[in-house]
């Protein structure tokens, strides 16, 4: 699978096919794309078809790009398909209730995320959590239609068993990647797999369950999983695996109430010693048009791949790219326009301080402060992606960017082992403390000192981690696994007020939307909603 190379058409088997575990996700069969599941697998090239249309699912809408045919069908009462892209919905609920992001566009019910006053019938919490369930089923399905009973069935070579062995355990870490997101962003969620019959709805799982399920996943596919670094670009492989399992137990905490620092240390190390390493180029062409090529492949663990010709969306990084700046700007980033979208917080500037990998707008003079957070003319502008290349050239399309999105890079892990170490008392600290320096030192930065460190971990690591991994789609829960998304650090326009106030514990999970519970009478609406 070619990088982008995500051409395929629509996957239809049988209506049902779409509508298990994803509660109310009813998507119809296109007319003209009508086949049965033995008719479209009769074809030994359409296992990786369905692969790359999963992979797929994560970077565009539907099957024509950038809009029209929505993979979550049309008309009234069906969700917006430029909202529903899955990135855009990730990173909107994972940093516009921050200090690193607020956001001017007022498009019903998006200001709630910028003031942490959502409620069950926001529409981006609903458009993601269909997403997230409409990548759940096409896993599920192509592991109904990959089992051992089933190639038997079709004659399936053993040349290609062995390689449908691999793709099992890239689509059980896709789905374990999507339930991942949805129990940090959702808590309890509704739950199924390949083993459910289909058209049951889903019951309800706590947290602990699909904690515990994801990290006895990730332990079952390793053997199958293609070694660190062999695999294609943009494919998972062992070491994306060992770093989704570092996420999961590093919040443990959060999830479970029970600290499994240890654990996370030991998946954390895997992937050091994976074969990825530290790019060694200058820090803003890990985000760049080029970030396939230009050495950034080698520090990006799990990319979400974007190509300005073959996955056109509104959102993915053609949304962070053109979101982020006016008109003025948009031709140094490679784009023909700003749709003058996000900025950051003047608590977000102020807690970083100089650093050379935080990187403003060009002589921009507008204030710090958002007095009105709906005036793209206040508050500081960030730049992180970009459509240009490494070499200053533009990516294929002014419209729709080349950038890939680092889902997993390894400046983050090294941050992850370090935190650990200071914080949770495991590892060691002159390593976690070279960790840190190596990544200043390839910007330029000057070293950290092991009492800056000691003086406060917390605080210092919710700063570190925003210098290097600010909109990349962490801070959220580094706030509330560092203890202070709820209390103890406010922001402006947090809460709803200017000057930013606690907010309850409630709105540390996002509420299951309406339209779930009234499709699925199995579901149960988080405290406080």
């Amino acid at each position: 699978m070619k990088k982008n190379n995500y051409k395929f058409k629509v996957l239809v088997l049988l209506t049902a096919l779409f509508m298990l575990n994803s509660c109310s996700l009813d998507i119809a069969p296109k007319d003209d794309d009508e086949f049965t599941s033995e008719q479209f697998f009769s074809n030994p090239a359409s296992y990786k078809q369905y692969l790359a249309k999963i992979y797929a699912g994560l970077a565009v809408t539907g099957q024509n790009a950038p809009a029209g045919d929505s993979d979550l069908g049309s008309g009234p009462g069906t969700v917006d398909e430029g909202f529903s892209q899955y990135l855009r919905g990730y990173w909107q609920l994972q940093e516009l209730p921050t200090d690193e992001a607020i956001i001017a566009w007022g498009d019903p019910t998006l200001k709630d995320l910028n003031l942490n006053t959502w409620n069950a019938d926001n529409v981006f919490t609903e458009a993601f959590f269909a997403r997230i369930f409409y990548q759940i089923c096409l896993c599920n399905e192509f592991l109904r239609e990959t089992t051992d009973a089933k190639l038997d069935s079709r004659g399936v070579t053993p040349e290609l068993r062995a390689e449908i062995v691999h793709y099992r355990a890239e689509v059980r870490f896709l789905r374990a990647l999507s339930y991942y997101h949805g129990m940090d962003i959702f808590g309890s969620l509704p739950f199924g797999t390949e083993a459910d019959y289909l058209g049951t709805p889903p019951p309800m799982k706590p947290r602990t369950f699909i904690f515990d399920y994801i990290i006895n996943e990730l332990d079952a596919i390793n053997t199958d999983l293609v070694d660190a670094k062999m695999n294609e670009y943009g494919r998972a492989d062992k070491a994306a695996a060992w770093m989704l399992k570092s996420k999961v137990l590093m919040n443990s905490k959060v999830y479970t109430g029970v600290d499994r620092s240890q654990e996370a240390l030991d998946a954390v190390n895997l992937v050091i010693n994976s074969g990825y390493t530290i790019a060694n180029i200058p820090y803003p062409n890990l985000f760049k048009a080029d970030n396939n090529s230009n050495g950034a492949q080698n520090e990006i663990i799990f990319p979400i791949c974007f190509d300005g010709l073959k996955t056109q969306t509104w959102g993915g990084t053609t949304y962070l790219i053109h979101g982020s700046c006016d008109n003025a700007t948009a031709a140094s980033l490679g784009i023909s326009n700003g749709w003058q979208g996000f900025r950051t917080r003047k608590e977000f500037t102020e807690s970083v301080g100089t650093d050379s990998r935080v990187t403003y707008v060009p002589g921009n003079t507008d204030p710090a402060s958002i007095s009105n957070y709906s005036v793209f003319t206040q508050g500081k502008k960030l730049i992180k992606f970009s459509n240009k290349r490494a070499d200053g050239t533009s990516g294929q399309s002014t419209d729709f960017p080349d950038t890939d999105f680092p889902m997993f890079r390894m400046g983050d892990a090294y941050l992850m082992y370090a935190e650990l170490a200071f914080v949770n008392g495991k590892g060691s600290n002159s390593t976690g403390l070279s960790y840190i320096n190596t990544l200043r030192s390839r910007s330029g930065v000057t070293p950290a000192t092991m009492s800056e460190i000691t003086a406060d971990p917390a605080t210092f690591f919710l700063k570190e981690r925003a210098k290097e991994l600010y909109w990349e789609g962490h801070r959220r829960q580094d706030l509330i696994r560092l203890g202070k998304y709820k209390d103890a650090y406010n922001w402006e326009w947090k809460g709803g007020y200017q000057a930013g106030i606690s907010v309850d514990d409630h709105v540390l999970i996002y509420p299951i939307p309406n339209k779930e519970l009234h499709s699925n009478s199995l579901l149960v609406q988080n405290p406080g909603y």
